[in-house]
């Protein structure tokens, strides 16, 4: 008995990971893999661009998870330097629109070639731009 109720959460969550199929985008010559379960949505590096493997971002990379309602995103990116030992988190909202194309923005620090903020804030924005889906 006991293996069965292990079993069958086990069995359900495969079933419920196989169903979902990610998508490919391209944001700033990088492509990447957007995995949705429900209204949870993640953002990773599936092909970086060079820029981005120069600052030691690599395949399956995180780059944004959060979630969708209606057609708005709302979750946290991060931002990726040579200079930094890790990403930089802030926060992002926007919106999808036809296309499809899912553009985030957000405010954060800006940092100094020694990983320290500067005083400075930048407003990011991130475009996706959909690619094709497995």
């Amino acid at each position: 008995m006991l293996k069965a109720l292990i079993t069958l959460p086990l069995i359900a969550y495969m079933t419920m990971s196989v169903a979902i199929a990610d998508s490919f985008w391209n944001h700033n010559g990088s492509t990447m893999r957007l995995k949705d379960n429900g209204k949870y949505r993640v953002f990773i590096y599936e092909i970086p661009s060079a820029k981005m493997q120069s600052t030691g971002v690599k395949k399956g990379t995180l780059l944004f998870n959060g979630e969708r309602i209606g057609d708005k995103y709302y979750g946290t990116a991060r931002v990726f330097s040579k200079y930094c030992d890790y990403p930089i988190s802030y926060t992002v909202k926007g919106n999808v629109y036809d296309g499809p194309k899912v553009v985030l923005m957000g405010t954060r620090p800006s940092y100094d070639a020694g990983c320290k903020a500067n005083g400075k804030i930048t407003t990011d924005k991130l475009v996706f731009t959909y690619l094709y889906s497995e």
